[in-house]
């Protein structure tokens, strides 16, 4: 099988485990940048795919797992599904790509550590995002239960729960784990395809892909002639893409490395893959890489991360100035009172992330003039980051207007 059929995000305070439990699903550790391995924690998106299988001799959880054989009695496993795991940062400096991994989720995996009282920042505000964005099916793993006693767990899983019901996820299942060992792997599969299904799909709609990440995959001292043009990644959230066709990504980039003019970039699809296989069409679900011809440094560590991608010639108008209809969000950690004239504030919508400074604003409506262009539907969901001390933190959400 080829392409993942959905798109699960892995999300949670910082250190909780997220990274650690995508690798026993996948086998792939999703920190590989420098600075990642440096620091021990998750600064760019990571994504890697699980194949989901389930015995059918054996019954009950114990039945479900990503291995060919069946762990249990050894008999062949069969293939149920195959599921995108996207890893998202949980240090709150790093909350903007927390954003835009959660734009193109199917459901979530929520991780929350059994040794802190629960709820922790990022916790709160990542399943704030979840909220914003309408992404209901959300599974929660107790993790490190083996670094509390009894009673610690048992206080802790009553937090998580209360914290839940006070959310609106009163029936997200809690599944206690073990991330070091691997322990209660089956459950979480069992949990996961119970909860969190895949959702019907708009295939005859023109082709629309944030674009999460963009690369350049030529290493350094390649042969000329062995050079390959850059990549970009993401999800496609509508409509089916071919090798051939000609493509556009809005709102592009500069014009050069001087230029503060920010223009379209146009290429064809040369090459599609998923993970280490290639693809003649991709539809939505599961992320895919797209082969172009394009000059490797303007993809090169991320350079093309927040376009937006489609047909040449059908994507929306680029935008300077937004309308957004918004709402704070209810926090007691920090004081939030209304935004303000002339205030600057983080805008995340798709993938991508731009401040913004409100020029005109209302009881529930407001305008920005945007630092940087951003390519967008109307009706589009974004979240309102504002400055809070040294720091950015997620104070509201709300909708793009005309």
């Amino acid at each position: 099988m080829a392409q993942a059929e959905v798109n699960i995000g892995m999300l949670g305070h910082v250190d909780h485990g997220k990274t650690s439990i995508t690798k026993i699903l996948t086998g792939v550790w999703t920190d590989t940048h420098s600075e990642e391995l440096k620091r021990g924690i998750t600064i760019k998106l990571g994504y890697a795919d699980a194949i989901f299988r389930k015995c059918e001799k054996c019954e009950g959880s114990d039945s479900y797992t990503v291995e060919e054989k069946c762990p249990k009695c050894g008999g062949p496993a069969k293939i149920l599904r195959k599921v995108s795991f996207l890893d998202a940062p949980g240090h709150e400096t790093l909350m903007t790509t927390a954003i835009a991994a959660s734009s193109i989720m199917d459901g979530a995996v929520l991780v929350i550590a059994a040794n802190e009282p629960c709820p922790q920042a990022q916790t709160f505000e990542h399943l704030t995002i979840l909220k914003i964005l309408g992404i209901q099916k959300v599974v929660v793993v107790q993790n490190k239960i083996d670094l509390a006693s009894r009673e610690k767990v048992r206080e802790n899983y009553n937090q998580i729960r209360e914290f839940l019901s006070k959310n609106g996820f009163q029936n997200a299942p809690i599944i206690p784990f073990i991330a070091n060992y691997g322990i209660n792997c089956e459950l979480l599969i069992e949990a996961i395809e119970n909860t969190i299904p895949t959702p019907k799909r708009d295939l005859e709609s023109s082709p629309r892909m944030y674009v999460a990440r963009s690369f350049d995959v030529n290493k350094p001292g390649a042969d000329i002639g062995g050079l390959v043009g850059g990549v970009v990644g993401g999800s496609l959230i509508t409509g089916r893409l071919k090798v051939g066709d000609e493509v556009e990504l809005r709102p592009g980039t500069s014009a050069g490395e001087k230029s503060e003019v920010i223009k379209p970039v146009f290429a064809r699809v040369e090459v599609l893959s998923t993970g280490k296989e290639r693809l003649q069409e991709a539809v939505p679900g599961g992320l895919i890489a797209i082969g172009t011809k394009l000059d490797p440094s303007i993809t090169k560590s991320d350079g093309l991360v927040g376009n937006l991608l489609g047909i040449a010639g059908g994507l929306p108008e680029v935008r300077s100035e937004i309308s957004v209809a918004w709402k704070l969000i209810d926090r007691v950690d920090i004081e939030n009172p209304p935004f303000r004239q002339d205030e600057p504030l983080v805008i995340s919508i798709g993938t991508s992330t731009s401040v913004g400074f409100v020029t005109k604003i209302k009881k529930d409506t407001m305008v920005l003039k945007m630092k940087r262009t951003i390519c967008a539907e109307k009706g589009s969901k974004l979240a309102i980051s504002r400055r809070i001390g040294q720091r950015w933190r997620l104070a509201g959400f709300g909708e793009l207007k005309d």
